[in-house]
Parts: structure tokens; C-alpha cells; sequence
């Protein structure tokens, strides 16, 4: 099973460079994993792209709404985040080698705790995911 981050879930519901090769990755698993972080995440982004007029309301409105209707169909598999994804993160920062951001370490502690292959677009985060052996796949 992989593990979504929200970078790659960003580009499937919102026009990007990458749109379509997230969908194609995305489409081809069952279930991918995401957590409560993703889907705060992903609101943030989708108002982040209203705030810099790249969408419009309308079209952030049906972004969110599909969305959360995937979410209704049991499209993803849903992980909470416990005290020791967040333990674990910030055992991860505080050995202060690498440039581990706070919710890029959660998102990665978490893929690593439930043993899920991370996908992100984020280089920085592939950067650390494989610093710390972690199993992550770069769509780019």
C-alpha cells in the first residue's frame, strides 16, 4: 500500500504540471493511504491557489467536493495520526541532519509506522524520505 502526499493529492484534484501523471499513479492503487494532515493540507492548498488567483471559488468549491466524495466512498484508506507518528517525527528532526520540515516529518513518520510506500512530488521531503531508508517514490 503507498501512502499520498499532499503534493501529489494536489496535483490530481487541481490542474498542475503534473495533473496528469498523478492520475495515472493514483489510479493504479487501491486504496492509497492518507491521514487527517493530508486532508488539512489539501484545503490549505486549494485556498492558497484561490488567494493567488489560479482557481476561482466555483472551481476550489469542486475541488474540496470531490474531494470529500471520494473520501464519503471510502476512496482512500484513512490513518489518524497517533502520539508515536508524532514522536517519531520529531526524533527524526531533532537528529538534526537533514532539512526535515515538521509536517513533511509527519507525513513521512507516518508512511514509515504503518510501513507504506510514501509518493510524493516534494523533492525535499524524497530527499529525506531516503536519508532515512524509508521507501518513497518522486513523481515528477
Amino acid at each position: 500500500m503507498v501512502y499520498i502526499d499532499t503534493s501529489v493529492l494536489v496535483a490530481y484534484y487541481c490542474p498542475e504540471r503534473l495533473s496528469e501523471k498523478a492520475e495515472e499513479l493514483l489510479t493504479g492503487y487501491f486504496k492509497p493511504a492518507i491521514s487527517s494532515l493530508t486532508e488539512v493540507e489539501l484545503f490549505s492548498a486549494v485556498s492558497g491557489k484561490v488567494r493567488k488567483k489560479e482557481i476561482n471559488l466555483k472551481d476550489a468549491g469542486r475541488v474540496t467536493a470531490r474531494f470529500l466524495a471520494h473520501m464519503d466512498a471510502d476512496h482512500y484508506t484513512y490513518i489518524p495520526i497517533e502520539g508515536h507518528h508524532y514522536r517519531l517525527a520529531r526524533d527524526w528532526i531533532g537528529m538534526f541532519k537533514m532539512e526535515l520540515r515538521t509536517l513533511d516529518a509527519i507525513h513521512l513518520a507516518i508512511a514509515s509506522s504503518e510501513g507504506l510506500t510514501l509518493l510524493t512530488s516534494d523533492k525535499g521531503l524524497f530527499k529525506s524520505a531516503r536519508a532515512l531508508a524509508q521507501e518513497a517514490f518522486l513523481l515528477e
